[in-house]
């Protein structure tokens, strides 16, 4: 590995560097995901529904605040500031979970487009040496300039294997946000009604 680092060139450095990143992003966002899969609690998100209709708002906002599930988060931060705006407190709430789920994201996508240029540079930069040797030793040594263009050529290949790795699960870290965010959605218009109802209920 160390070999192949020397023989690549300066450019291996920030390509390693791209690795280390992203590999260090997809576990950061495995263990979130893991964490919200955990602490989810659908018992907990059917009784704020229960309570809400019901017209119990204080014992619904008072059983979830304290929760660590990310949909009862959501409901008790929009009915606890429903007379600010039912509607934009529960798409608040939301939008603030929504970009914890989105951290990070953006550095991975850099590191998708990054690796390649980087790679192609490295290429490049390889290549001009390998003129450059071309042109002091003419054609007597042709071994020295076709092994420098496929020392070249290593960063290239680095680059490229970064970013088809890191595309994966990029893909899937955002079809699960897209995923999420449908449901949550779909969630607050749900909850929405709900508190109609409660509030009817209050007034009778």
């Amino acid at each position: 590995m160390y070999e192949l680092m020397i023989k690549g060139g300066p450019i291996m450095w920030p390509l390693l560097a791209c690795s280390v990143a992203a590999l260090a992003v997809v576990i950061e966002r495995l263990l979130f995901w893991l964490m919200v899969s955990v602490r989810k609690n659908q018992k907990l998100v059917n009784r704020i529904f229960t309570l809400t209709e019901e017209g119990d708002f204080d014992t619904a906002i008072v059983e979830g605040e304290h929760s660590k599930c990310l949909v009862c988060r959501i409901l008790t931060a929009g009915l606890s500031h429903r007379n600010y705006g039912l509607v934009q407190s529960l798409q608040a709430a939301a939008m603030h979970e929504i970009e914890k789920m989105k951290r990070s994201l953006s550095v991975l996508d850099t590191i998708i487009t990054l690796a390649p240029l980087l790679g192609i540079l490295g290429t490049v930069s390889g290549i001009i040496v390998s003129f450059d040797l071309l042109g002091d030793a003419g054609l007597e040594d042709p071994k020295a300039v076709t092994g420098g263009i496929a020392q070249a050529l290593i960063t290239t290949a680095a680059g490229l294997s970064i970013a088809i790795v890191a595309l994966l699960p990029y893909n899937a870290l955002t079809r699960k946000v897209e995923k999420v965010t449908r449901y949550l959605e779909q969630l607050v218009t749900c909850y929405e009604v709900t508190v109609q109802k409660g509030m009817e209920k209050r007034c009778d």
